[in-house]
């Protein structure tokens, strides 16, 4: 089957050309799937996505319209996929359900990490020579209260790492984990965890639901000083409102792998241009906010997870098989 993978970087051909031993056949190309490089499709019954590709109603009729009849996204979230539009159409879309929370979880507690005894910062001093701690001052995670918003996969792994730390654990979700029970979380509403809470780590899907999840309402809840760290999608968090609270000093640090406006921004260099985005530019001013490009997924564990899974996919798809990937038929 002919495949084209759109935002594609190298590592991306590296593992999926592994996984995919020669069963289809792979094009590649760097441009992000939108309404007018859908037409790259053309000759291709398969197109690969990637987070921040646009599988809106309008460019899935275009690849509709060029005979694709399938999309495989190498990656968990769909919020970027018109669901309802596909499965009228006719387009099977699959997902990667499952790569490697530990991943996720792992990146989280490193950016909450770096943020409290910012690390970032001594690396910079010591490469001058400069090893004055002033600054450099953090605070015990031992003992402190972690809520964990999301209590799925990820989220138990990031609550198991803090339970490790020695650290109280306050949960929100829509039903409670026996996983996290056992580690002796406590349930609690959004609005009596908030107040409760020395750090805060998103760990849900981007819905309707969820979108702003983190406004200037639940950030006023906040215990002041508190630690925010978002590595699940961007749109959980209202960033204009998450820039008052830092500008007020109610936050004690906020560390983002994802940012609403991260499409056209991330995975890519930039560094030799201006970038437009006014937003990013306020946010990245504030010493206690630290910024990744949503790289927290980015294991070799769990790059090979998602391109197997890949593979997989389009293999079930070709025989007329379905999996539990299996999000429209």
């Amino acid at each position: 089957m002919n495949v084209l993978v759109y935002d594609a970087h190298s590592y991306d051909r590296q593992f999926l050309d592994a996984a995919n031993q020669g069963r289809h056949t792979f094009d590649y190309t760097t441009s992000q799937l939108d309404l007018q490089t859908a037409t790259l499709a053309q000759g291709h019954a398969a197109v690969c996505c990637f987070v921040n590709d646009d599988a809106s109603a309008p460019v899935l009729e275009r690849l509709a319209g060029l005979g694709v009849r399938c999309i495989v996204l190498r990656c968990t979230g769909f919020n970027n996929v018109d669901l309802e539009a596909a499965k009228k159409l006719g387009i099977t879309v699959m997902r990667v359900a499952f790569y490697s929370p530990y991943a996720v979880a792992e990146h989280a507690v490193a950016l909450l990490q770096t943020l409290n005894r910012r690390t970032h910062r001594a690396y910079n001093r010591t490469r001058e020579f400069n090893f004055r701690l002033g600054g450099l001052l953090g605070r015990d995670i031992h003992g402190s209260t972690v809520g964990v918003v999301g209590t799925g996969k990820i989220g138990v792994a990031f609550a198991s790492i803090m339970k490790g730390f020695g650290c109280t654990l306050l949960g929100y979700d829509a039903a409670e984990n026996p996983a996290c029970l056992a580690l002796g979380m406590t349930y609690r509403t959004l609005d009596a965890l908030l107040p409760e809470a020395d750090i805060v780590s998103l760990h849900v899907p981007l819905l309707p639901t969820t979108r702003h999840l983190i406004n200037a309402k639940t950030l006023s809840l906040m215990k002041p000083g508190a630690f925010l760290i978002n590595t699940s999608r961007g749109g959980l968090v209202d960033t204009e409102a998450v820039i008052e609270a830092l500008r007020q000093e109610r936050l004690g640090g906020v560390g983002l792998d994802v940012y609403e406006e991260e499409d056209g921004l991330f995975f890519q260099d930039l560094s030799d241009r201006m970038v437009g985005d006014d937003v990013l530019a306020r946010l990245m001013m504030f010493p206690n906010v630290l910024i990744t490009g949503h790289q927290a997924f980015f294991t070799q564990e769990a790059v090979t997870t998602i391109a197997e899974t890949t593979l997989q996919n389009l293999d079930d798809f070709a025989a007329g098989r379905g999996n539990d990937n299996v999000l429209t038929r």
